[in-house]
């Protein structure tokens, strides 16, 4: 590596077939930064550094080298990985199918029944998982392995200013998605009720509110703990905040629908006063609070293109389920895990990625061991740093989706496995499907961000989740679909 005075520095030449530090290159590879003499690489990533670097010691902490770059990526063997994100796994597993068995049992509650704009609000409501709760923990994480948690007041303000970021998503996202869901279900259905209407939006807020306050103490306390055990948060956190992310919401959401229910009509002044309590009290004062911390001022300016582009992705996704709920028994009880475990596991791969980027290069530089633009067998399989874990997580999802299919169908039908060999066939092709084009755009979609110098920890995971809500709603619909088709359709008996 060469440092020139005037700010420009190469991070490394290589010709064909020509090794550097145990690193083959075929092509010729040359980059070129142009910094300012006072640019710091650290700073620009925490925004918090007081002391700071100079250019020289900033530059080459800012990118590793060859060698540098394979003792890192090494230092975790794939056993450890394996280990590490299986049991999380798992626990994620049991708290999607719990999803599943709760809404299907919600599904007859008569304020399921009467105001069916909820089953639209549900895929985007359980999406904020994703879109917040899972940024949260990537972010946190990636501050963790870079060793930026030390010292009590920092990482009090860090936490203080991730809740509060995460508070103020959650308030603007959840009424902007009731207010989807009411305009869809007016659409869909030819009817429109006010009284229907505040209460979505107040079960919304509050949904989305405490849910999210539950799952960012879940996650907080999963990361510390983890860096404490020397563990990866990476692999820890999102799976194991998913596990019951998904009931916390359902169960969250049914209580608030259906006391507000029994009011709606007596007592709608409740509802007026709850919504003004969060829009002129609580919004602005969590805005003050994260207006003055370093931590996530910037993202609370910059971060809502993919929390708002992705909430409406996840209504697609609820249009899809509002349809399909009263076509084809037992759909509730599986959307919810062919969404979870394709959010959850799309969210390990990105979360680890965009760590493996902050470690090894700086926003705007692909790193040497990984690229940008490559063909789906290269991200998945082989070829690039990244695809080591693909591959893994499509070898667990396989096992994982039979034993998660078969033990929801057995809890919600009280024991009877009303799913054939044809059902659990079609389930298992269009999971691995849907797995296979999520780690597929999360590459893509990782890299590029950060060849744009955009933090993927703040925008490639809501993106992500997102779609695979709407790819497990529709993968799912046409497997129900199919499967009747050739005469075998899943039935579930009456109860």
């Amino acid at each position: 590596m060469n440092i020139k005075n005037n700010g420009t520095f190469r991070t490394g030449s290589f010709d064909n077939n020509e090794k550097s530090d145990g690193l083959e290159q075929k092509n010729t590879t040359t980059t070129t930064l142009s910094i300012s003499p006072k640019f710091n690489f650290l700073n620009e990533q925490d925004g918090c550094n007081k002391k700071g670097l100079d250019k020289q010691k900033s530059v080459e902490s800012g990118i590793c080298s060859a060698s540098e770059c394979e003792a890192i990526l090494d230092r975790e063997k794939w056993y450890y990985v394996a280990i590490q994100i299986f049991i999380p796994f798992m626990i994620a597993g049991a708290g999607t199918i719990g999803a599943g068995v709760v809404l299907g049992k919600v599904e007859k509650y008569p304020v399921f029944r009467e105001i069916r704009a909820l089953f639209i609000l549900v895929p985007a409501l359980l999406g904020l998982k994703g879109n917040l709760d899972m940024c949260l923990a990537s972010r946190l994480s990636t501050q963790a392995n870079l060793g930026n948690m030390k010292g009590k007041k920092e990482v009090f303000r860090m936490i203080v200013g991730n809740i509060g970021l995460v508070q103020i998503q959650a308030i603007v996202a959840s009424c902007i998605v009731s207010l989807f869901a009411i305009g869809a279900s007016a659409i869909l259905n030819g009817k429109f009720t006010w009284s229907h209407a505040y209460l979505l939006s107040v079960c919304s807020v509050l949904t989305a509110t405490l849910s999210c306050f539950v799952l960012d103490i879940v996650l907080i306390c999963v990361i510390f703990i983890s860096h404490k055990l020397k563990l990866n948060p990476d692999n820890l956190a999102t799976p194991l905040a998913a596990s019951i992310g998904d009931v916390v919401s359902l169960l969250t959401l049914s209580v608030w629908a259906r006391l507000l229910f029994t009011i709606s009509d007596s007592h709608q002044w409740v509802m007026f006063a709850i919504l003004a309590i969060y829009v002129f009290l609580i919004l602005p004062g969590w805005i003050l609070i994260v207006r003055k911390n370093d931590y996530t001022k910037k993202v609370l300016y910059r971060g809502w293109t993919p929390v708002l582009s992705a909430l409406f992705i996840s209504g697609a996704g609820g249009l899809v389920l509002d349809q399909a709920v009263n076509q084809f028994q037992g759909y509730v009880i599986f959307q919810p895990i062919i969404n979870g475990i394709g959010g959850n596991l799309v969210s390990v791969q990105a979360s680890r990625t965009s760590t493996m980027l902050h470690k090894t290069s700086i926003k705007g530089v692909i790193p040497l061991h990984s690229k940008q633009w490559v063909a789906p067998w290269t991200a998945l399989i082989s070829g690039v740093f990244p695809a080591k874990t693909a591959r893994l997580l499509l070898a667990m999802s396989i096992p994982g989706q039979i034993i998660f299919v078969i033990s929801a169908d057995l809890m919600s039908n009280g024991g009877t496995l009303m799913a054939r060999a044809p059902f659990i066939a079609c389930y298992l092709g269009v999971s691995i499907i849907q797995l296979m084009i999520l780690l597929y755009t999360a590459h893509i979609m990782v890299h590029t961000m950060w060849k744009f110098k955009m933090d993927p920890d703040n925008s490639a995971i809501p993106y992500l989740t997102a779609l695979g809500d709407l790819l497990g709603s529709t993968l799912l619909w046409l497997a129900f679909m199919f499967i009747e088709a050739i005469g075998q359709p899943y039935i579930a008996p009456k109860k």
